[in-house]
């Protein structure tokens, strides 16, 4: 186990920069994982913790020692990456064994190494077959194995799941949470996939165009999202964002607000700070989940455009093509129908506020 220390790190492509001074501490045997669009820098700095992209500025640390110019392998890490890289005309066991007899490992040992690793991965009666007579999952099980022999202080995962079908990527992802708890080793985890970065990840770190927007627990990212670009990013479905009207204040601090989008006057929301000027102009945040068939205070009408229905839970959507469309779930069966109106009832407490830039109030 390791921890990193990432100290006022930049990285430019000729006049572009792609990661902004990001500083970051990662402790020793956190599961922690970058989550963000496509061309945020989650790989990219991936890759300079790995040592595979030069530093243009600042420095990376590894329990204390700066290994910022070091090579790839005296950093005490391993890499696995998207596609599988296997060896075709090499049997699994000496895939998961080049590496060490590359090293100097005597036969012996390396057998003992790839045959423990085996065990974990579930790969033992696999270990003569060569990568073209395994599946996906096999096979990233098997690059998954090659890094766990060389006995990393730290696990490096560049997207490992996304060319994996959709039950696969489910059971990887439960196997790799396994791991980590049964080797206690520092991970790092490069997803754009959202719903992997809630169920790994013991802290998350949110990146958009090279910077951190939030570093927390998914819970923290969830429930207190820093800002709106946060608090879009993480849920699925996307948390609701409708426009509102500020029209006054309650004794005790509440803003009170229209909301013509969900046909709501009179919502009273308390703001982060009680005592901050607000425009009259905001942004209303809800979550499809905060949507409730049980009568409440604030009750809202809306028409449903297209129904999802996924079993246990459907999706409601109020004219997808629309900014400011609306997302309901709803539990258990439900007799709803394209073009029929929905009646549910929200709470001010689940509610967010945003200014029109995004800031959290």
């Amino acid at each position: 186990m390791a921890d990193i220390q990432l100290s006022a790190l930049q990285k430019k492509f000729g006049p572009i920069e792609v990661i902004r001074s990001i500083d970051l501490k990662i402790k020793s045997g956190e599961f922690i994982v970058f989550v963000g669009p496509s061309g945020c820098g989650k790989s990219t700095l991936l890759r300079m913790i790995a040592g595979l992209e030069n530093v243009t500025a600042g420095t990376v640390s590894i329990d204390g020692a700066d290994v910022t110019r070091a090579e790839p392998s005296k950093r005490g890490i391993a890499m696995v990456f998207q596609t599988y890289a296997l060896y075709p005309h090499m049997s699994v066991e000496e895939n998961m064994a080049f590496g060490l007899e590359m090293a100097g490992m005597p036969k012996q040992q390396r057998l003992k190494t790839v045959r423990k690793a085996a065990e974990t991965l579930q790969l033992v009666p696999y270990l003569d077959r060569k990568p073209k007579a395994l599946s996906g999952g096999q096979r990233q099980r098997v690059a998954i194995g090659r890094a766990i022999v060389r006995d990393p202080k730290i696990f490096l995962f560049d997207e490992p799941l996304s060319n994996l079908d959709a039950a696969l990527r489910v059971q990887m992802r439960l196997e790799i949470a396994k791991l980590h708890d049964e080797l206690g080793a520092t991970m790092i985890y490069v997803t754009h996939d959202q719903v992997e970065a809630m169920t790994l990840a013991t802290r998350i770190v949110v990146l958009r165009d090279g910077r951190i927007e939030q570093f927390g627990t998914p819970d923290e990212l969830y429930s207190n999202p820093d800002n709106m670009f946060v608090a879009g990013f993480i849920g699925s479905p996307k948390i609701n964002l409708v426009p509102a009207h500020v029209t006054g204040r309650t004794e005790q601090g509440a803003v009170r607000l229209d909301v013509p989008e969900l046909g709501l006057s009179g919502l009273d929301v308390m703001p982060r700070e009680p005592g901050t000027k607000l425009p009259e102009d905001i942004v209303l945040g809800i979550r499809p989940e905060h949507f409730s068939t049980e009568p409440g205070e604030h009750q809202v009408a809306l028409k449903c455009s297209i129904i999802e229905r996924l079993g246990g839970v459907s999706y409601v959507y109020t004219d997808p093509g629309r900014d400011y469309a609306v997302t309901m779930e709803l539990r258990g069966a439900t007799k709803v129908r394209t073009g029929d109106t929905v009646t549910a009832s929200i709470k001010a407490e689940d509610c967010f506020l945003f200014t029109p830039a995004g800031e959290r109030l």
